[in-house]
């Protein structure tokens, strides 16, 4: 190897956080239930897709789909829009892919323990894989007519710019779009910002959506989709692809800082490569075994890592007929040099869980990777009855995962690759190994048995941007502190320290003390019972009390420096179904009011005031909102007004009034 061990852990790259939202699965846990439990969440397409009926048929002729089935996640177009200050009008008006990021971010933040808030004004990078803009294109099929200034907003470029802007991240912020290793070129891109020192912390995400069968009909054409929307990854019934939708995003440190910082360590990022085929293959979109081959061995030599110490592959794994037999042979002839005969290369695929995510695949890939690297075990790979003949399984030192393997102990921490490959012959190969894994966790963490013992008394804080959101967090935390919830297997103490020093802090305010889970679970269920009087006298019950009235709170002083950062649950999202054509209902349109329904359909404040003397700037009333409301009036009153007319306009009851003067107009 070219580099030494000390060069190669400084270079190191912690993964400290992840959020997904693919098939099956809202997050990495129900990943794994899926992967774990070998399930196909594969479905047939739904009606708010498109048609695939009208389109569906067995043999590939002009205008057809081959397969009624793919991957989708559910809630696509729900969003909280409230949240993250955008209007009802602009989230209709706004691709899914950037809603459904902004969420995403937010909760790999919240599992990183890395607080927005902080990061607001740093040079925080933002890398998104992406390769799809279906959304856009929905909205120019609908003629020209109705083309307006929205789409500016739905190019694929902005992305990563939407989450640089919602977060205040003032680091690069950059779109990548290599096909189907999108995703993981964007991982490999944040890795080599975080050795360089460009920035501190990187943000890596894929996502895709499929919004219209065009490509479906596209690869029918080719011959590419797989007829039963199943990926046979590895077997000789493999017959091409089953495309999917897909979002995932990773939070990335330097490994030396993120152990320093005291976050946890979910694995770790050893090295990375990408690389075109060049002209090693026929044409463009010809793999090639040299382009492969090339791109693996500088992966590991990137590591400092031996491919024969390669316990564990997640393949590129696309169930083409053509790509399976190469990428097999590559991964065969690079991590079986100097490898031991009774150690073959697990190889596996989530694409035959999910389908292929394509611009998103490599961080579904990764994803699935690290949460195999912290349970030590390798889910299944399904669809596999017969191997691919193509592959000279004899002489490559490979074995498809068929049933639950457990990582084998051989005395370090394990390792593991995830290949992509993109229609753009642009190769990606990331190396990952073991960072904390549940054992080792569990170990770290004290036993709660003896908690309150010593008559300990425990400071819970918990907050949100609403008091709906406040109560669903509050059930969350009262299900996470039961017996046999997630919070049982962390002691007590570090779940305070990590929700009061790891989580972002709003509006809406809880605070309870309690010696034991039962006793913080009874004060959770009724916050408004009075603290008992030996409670109520404790120095603790004062920063309760200033946590509550919405008063900054020294934490340092409160807990000591002997905690851990532990898992909590997720902020729960106040969420609503956002599409063009259909109205958002809201609970109150108070007392039928139009300019306040109108204002309310594009405000961006959370909780705007709609008295006469407030300011439309406050609300977020800007120069496209205006753009807006006129073509609302317009269409749904007749209201034929000069956009100068309502630029005019500075507060509500300016609005109101000026409403009212239509209204007779129009009378």
């Amino acid at each position: 190897m070219k580099s030494s061990t000390a060069e190669v852990q400084g270079r190191a790259v912690a993964v400290i956080g992840m959020a997904c939202r693919l098939p099956g699965a809202d997050d990495p846990d129900q990943l794994w239930e899926v992967l774990r439990d070998g399930l196909d969440a594969t479905s047939e397409t739904p009606a708010d897709r498109y048609d695939v009926e009208a389109l569906y048929s067995p043999t590939a002729g002009p205008g057809t789909i081959a397969s009624r089935r793919a991957g989708y996640v559910r809630g696509m177009a729900d969003f909280d829009a409230e949240f993250f200050g955008v209007s009802a009008a602009e989230a209709v008006e706004l691709d899914p892919q950037q809603r459904l990021l902004l969420m995403a971010t937010w909760e790999a933040l919240e599992d990183a323990g890395q607080l927005p808030s902080a990061l607001a004004g740093t040079r925080t990078g933002v890398y998104v894989g992406a390769a799809r803009s279906d959304f856009l294109e929905e909205q120019y099929r609908r003629g020209l007519s109705a083309v307006n200034a929205s789409a500016f907003h739905n190019y694929r470029s902005l992305l990563a710019a939407r989450v640089s802007h919602a977060f205040d991240l003032r680091g690069p912020s950059v779109v990548l779009d290599t096909a189907c290793s999108s995703s993981l070129t964007a991982v490999h891109s944040a890795v080599l910002s975080l050795r360089a020192g460009e920035t501190r912390l990187a943000i890596a995400a894929g996502v895709n959506l499929l919004l219209r069968p065009d490509e479906g009909v596209l690869m029918t054409q080719a011959g590419t989709l797989a007829a039963d929307g199943r990926v046979k990854f590895g077997d000789a019934a493999a017959d091409g692809f089953t495309p999917s939708d897909g979002l995932g995003v990773v939070i990335l440190k330097p490994l030396r800082q993120a152990i320093a910082d005291g976050d946890r360590i979910r694995a770790v990022i050893s090295g990375s490569a990408v690389g075109n085929d060049g002209q090693s293959s026929e044409s463009v979109l010809t793999p090639s075994l040299a382009g492969q081959v090339d791109v693996l061995r500088w992966a590991y030599e990137d590591a400092g890592i031996s491919p024969a110490d390669v316990d564990f592959v997640e393949a590129h794994g696309s169930g083409s007929p053509t790509l399976d037999p190469l990428e097999l042979t590559a991964l065969g002839q690079v991590l079986g040099e100097g490898r031991p005969a009774d150690r073959p290369v697990i190889v596996g695929s989530v694409k035959s869980n999910i389908g292929h995510a394509e611009a998103a695949g490599g961080l579904a890939g990764v994803i699935k990777t690290v949460l195999a690297l912290e349970h030590g075990q390798v889910p299944p790979t399904l669809n596999v009855t017969t191997h691919n003949p193509k592959v000279a399984w004899d002489r490559l030192p490979l074995a498809m995962a068929s049933g639950l393997h457990e990582l084998p102990a051989v005395g370090r921490p394990a390792v593991a690759g995830v290949s992509g490959q993109g229609s753009s012959a642009l190769n990606a190969h990331v190396v990952l190994r073991q960072g904390e894994t549940l054992a080792t966790r569990r170990a770290a963490a004290q036993t709660p048995g003896a908690e309150g013992a010593d008559g300990e008394v425990y400071l819970l804080t918990l907050s949100a941007r609403s008091i709906p959101a406040l109560q669903s967090l509050v059930r969350s935390y009262v299900d996470y502190l039961s017996p046999g919830g997630r919070g049982a297997e962390y002691p007590l103490g570090d779940i305070c320290f990590s929700a009061a020093t790891r989580r972002q802090h709003h509006a809406f305010r809880l605070a309870v003390l309690g010696t034991s889970r039962e006793e913080l679970i009874a004060a959770l269920s009724d916050p408004a019972r009075p603290l008992e009087p030996e409670l109520a006298a404790l120095p603790l019950a004062a920063v309760a009390e200033q946590y509550r009235r919405g008063h900054d709170v020294r934490w340092e002083s409160v807990f000591g420096p002997d905690h851990l950062y532990v898992q909590l649950p997720n902020y729960p999202w106040q969420t609503k179904r956002y599409w063009p054509g259909e109205r958002v209902v809201e609970t109150s349109e108070r007392g039928g009011d139009l300019a306040v329904t109108v204002l309310r359909e594009h405000a961006r404040s959370a909780s705007p005031d709609y008295s006469d003397g407030a300011l439309l700037s406050e609300m977020g009333i800007d120069s496209l909102a205006r753009v807006r409301i006129l073509l609302r009036l317009a269409a749904d009153h007749g209201y034929e007004v000069e956009a100068e007319e309502l630029a005019q306009l500075r507060t509500v009851g300016d609005f109101r009034n000026w409403l009212h003067v239509l209204e007779a107009q129009a009378a």
